[in-house]
């Protein structure tokens, strides 16, 4: 029985270490928002909305999906993101979208409508905040 504690030890002192490390770290730290913003629309974060956007507009679900999959991959090979893809280029997969998609993939809209528990809506993030505190003080 001595022998399963070592891990566990270990994986405690690891913790704490890292957790000392990031600490220093998040201090210091400055947030370049605009990198941030443009990486996030590398990563087609936003490709559910616009299937949800999609499905909005009557499509069932599984179509949307697979439009949307056909959308990210066109713009993968033409080097875009859905919110610099023209309406021309949106329309090439579907003439259910209209000049509203943009509202519908774009990024800040998508992670404010994100507002279940562990969301990335502005709401939600204060609660999970709010919520840590608590826990720790």
């Amino acid at each position: 029985m001595q022998e399963d504690k070592e891990p566990v030890f270990d994986a405690v002192d690891t913790v704490c270490a890292c957790l000392d490390v990031y600490a220093g770290m998040i201090k210091t730290m400055t947030a370049k928002t605009e990198n941030m913003k443009k990486a996030a629309q590398k990563g087609f974060i936003n490709a559910t909305d616009l299937a949800d956007y999609l499905v909005g507009k009557g499509l069932p679900f599984r179509s949307a999906y697979k439009i949307s999959g056909q959308i990210v991959s066109y713009c993968i090979q033409n080097g875009k993101t859905l919110e610099t893809l023209t309406l021309e280029g949106y329309k090439q997969f579907s003439a259910l979208i209209g000049e509203d998609v943009y509202e519908a993939v774009d990024l800040l809209n998508c992670v404010s409508k994100r507002n279940s528990f562990g969301g990335t809506s502005v709401q939600s993030v204060e609660k999970q905040i709010k919520y840590i505190k608590e826990a720790i003080l």
